[in-house]
């Protein structure tokens, strides 16, 4: 898997803010950690989530993430068509057009 590379914004935010970000950071892995589900769960809940809300940035990074936790694309791919019913096709299609953008990426090797 590729070495993380995290989006200009998200960078200037952590050079700019950088105790406010590594709180934000420390909030993301204690919650995480507090229940008895595998990353990968974690990973693909807060992909499905990352939709809902149309943030395409999350979902680039939930679906980096989902991987480097061991999902796979067709797991992430099911785990955001599984929305449809609940936030509508166009958000849904939107979401597979960020992930697929990720995994093609991670698939190159970027």
């Amino acid at each position: 898997m590729a070495e993380t590379k995290y989006p200009p914004w998200y960078t200037h935010l952590k050079e700019k803010h950088g105790r406010f970000m590594k709180a934000l950071e420390d909030l993301g892995e204690a919650v995480r950690q507090e229940g008895p589900l595998p990353a990968k769960t974690a990973q693909l809940i807060q992909l499905a989530a990352a939709a809902a809300i149309r943030s395409e940035g999350a979902v680039h990074s939930h679906s980096r993430r989902a991987l480097q936790a061991g999902a796979t694309p067709p797991e992430i791919y099911h785990a955001l068509i599984l929305l449809t019913s609940t936030i509508g096709f166009p958000t849904v299609s939107a979401a597979l057009s960020w992930a697929s953008q990720v995994i093609a990426a991670e698939a190159q090797g970027s």
